[in-house]
């Protein structure tokens, strides 16, 4: 390979200045250029007048086979080539070159040669040259060329390398913002844990609040009962005592069963029986007397309660629900009035609906507190309330398929006016319904309580059933495999077998068999959602009363 550097010695066009680089910056003086020719006299022509012009960043060769290790090698920003050369010609320098050559760079390869015809310059064109010209060239005209193409040369460079710039500028702040995203996402987890947290905070507050209600009712009468007992001063008929206490354990476990939806849609089976809502309102009443009366004696102020009832006031409805609709407006009203007043309960009829009305006496509420009474956490008692005895009414009634309208103004008091649709004209009050196994049954029970286990079996025995108890799952396994049962009564959550568990193994003992399966989880259904999963013939949930105990004998054995 011989490359050629250029002498002092020049012959250059006449006319030409020698050392004003014609306009040339010195940018432009200071690019690489490599000269490919295999006439050295023209090689060291184009050296002299590049050296001339200011230029010093160039070399050349004759030898056009070492062309593509020198441009490797040299990095040259311009190429000026012949076009006919041996061994290897213009066209496939250029070729090398190009293949050298991102696709997206901008390199001026310029041809130089004697060879003018229109094909020629087609071919060169075609094959990637910039520019062409033709042999003997004007030395001006060159220097312009490439003092052009170097500036072009320049510019490209500089618009690839902001644009490299700003492709790492968008890349650090993409980098950036996707730190500054994981850091909002790991916040925003943090804040919707805590959020969800405080509400189930609130809302197991909610729940305790009306759960408490019920079982200030059951702990209050169960303890006069017991007191009555221990003196000797029973009553002579505890019924009455004793229904109070039923009514507010039935309710209790309502709450329970509406944890997860107190807003949820009215659904096709929803249990609706006609009501007297009359009787319910003074059993209301009569539920709650207890506490807001021995709690307005022990402030110091006067609650009274009056009623003005419809002759009639029929509805379709879920008495627990309603129940709980009244208990809470009570003991809303009595809340409204710490100085004491008047609280009035109130039924109306017309042909399609029954507007039920609990009005008090009390501090009343201004025009935005109205607006938000029935928003479930919204409340106006500080930490002593939860915003959710309201909203738990609102859905209630909602599912019922009524509406509340609120009447307030401040120091006058609060009227709350809910509308529901009255029953049908030849609608009754359903008698009561016995189901029951018709024949006596050889019963499993199995629980790892054993008072809930007792519970259950005093249940069938009353019925004159006969039963075995087990408190476990291996326990249960034995007695099965040494007695013939008609039925398989078993909890759900045991220590080392659960009821699924015991299931399994029992149907595979005896497929037949009706299998019963107990669960505290809320509306019959188990933590994985599934509320009858494999080998379970029915799921009942706790707490279990006795009718839905004797509902369910009968229809596993299909009495």
């Amino acid at each position: 390979m011989e490359i050629d550097r250029p002498s002092p010695d020049v012959g250059l066009q006449p006319g030409l200045p020698a050392t004003s680089g014609h306009g040339c910056s010195e940018a432009v003086r200071a690019c690489r250029i490599l000269i490919i020719d295999d006439e050295e006299p023209n090689v060291r022509l184009l050296q002299r007048l590049l050296a001339k012009s200011g230029f010093e960043n160039f070399v050349g060769t004759t030898d056009s086979r070492e062309a593509a290790a020198i441009f490797a090698d040299f990095e040259p920003d311009l190429v000026l080539t012949d076009w006919l050369m041996p061994e290897v010609d213009g066209l496939a320098v250029i070729q090398q070159v190009r293949n050298l050559t991102a696709t997206d760079d901008y390199l001026p390869i310029v041809v130089l040669t004697a060879d003018t015809t229109p094909q020629t310059r087609k071919r060169a064109l075609s094959a990637g040259a910039t520019d062409f010209l033709t042999k003997p060239f004007d030395q001006i005209e060159v220097l312009l060329r490439i003092r052009n193409l170097l500036q072009a040369r320049l510019s490209h460079l500089a618009v690839e390398a902001q644009k490299a710039s700003l492709e790492a500028s968008v890349l650090l702040r993409t980098s950036e913002l996707e730190d500054a995203l994981t850091e909002i996402k790991q916040t925003q987890k943090q804040v919707v844990e805590q959020e969800r947290l405080a509400a189930l905070g609130t809302m197991a507050g909610g729940i305790a609040h009306d759960f408490n209600n019920s079982l200030s009712i059951i702990m209050g009468f169960s303890e006069l009962l017991l007191r009555d007992t221990e003196t000797g001063m029973a009553s002579a008929d505890p019924r009455q005592s004793l229904l109070t206490i039923l009514t507010a354990a039935e309710d209790a476990a309502k709450i329970v069963h509406r944890l997860r939806d107190f807003y949820r849609p009215d659904e096709a089976d929803e249990q609706r029986v006609v009501i007297d809502l009359n009787q319910l309102i003074e059993q209301a009443i009569s539920l709650t007397k207890p506490r807001w009366q021995t709690y307005a004696i022990a402030t110091g102020r006067e609650i009274a309660v009056r009623t003005d009832m419809a002759e009639s006031a029929t509805i379709s409805g879920n008495p627990a629900e309603l129940r709980e609709v009244l208990t809470n407006m009570i003991f809303n009203a009595v809340d409204a009035m710490p100085k004491g007043g008047v609280m009035t309960i109130g039924t109306v009829m017309d042909e399609e609906s029954l507007l039920l009305r609990i009005s008090d006496s009390g501090i009343g509420m201004t025009e935005q507190v109205s607006r938000r009474c029935l928003e479930p956490f919204f409340t106006t008692k500080g930490e002593g309330g939860t915003g959710l005895g309201l909203s738990m009414v609102f859905g209630i009634i909602h599912r019922h398929g009524g509406t509340i309208q609120i009447e307030s103004a401040e120091g006058k008091g609060t009227t709350f006016t809910m509308r529901l649709p009255a029953a049908r004209a030849d609608s009754e009050l359903p008698a009561p319904v016995v189901h029951a196994a018709s024949r006596p049954l050889h019963i499993l029970v199995v629980d790892d309580q054993p008072v809930l286990c007792h519970l259950v079996c005093e249940y069938l025995q009353d019925d004159l059933h006969t039963v075995e108890m087990a408190t476990s799952g291996r326990q249960a396994m034995e007695l099965f495999r040494e007695s013939e049962f008609d039925l398989v009564i078993t909890d759900h959550v045991m220590a080392e077998m659960n009821g699924h568990q015991l299931a399994t193994a029992i149907k595979a003992l005896k497929p037949n068999i009706p299998l019963i399966l107990l669960t505290g989880y809320a509306d019959s259904a188990l933590p994985d959602g599934n509320t009858c999963p494999e080998g379970i013939d029915l799921v009942l949930a706790k707490p279990l009363p006795r009718t839905a105990l004797r509902r369910a004998l009968a229809q596993v054995t299909g009495d």
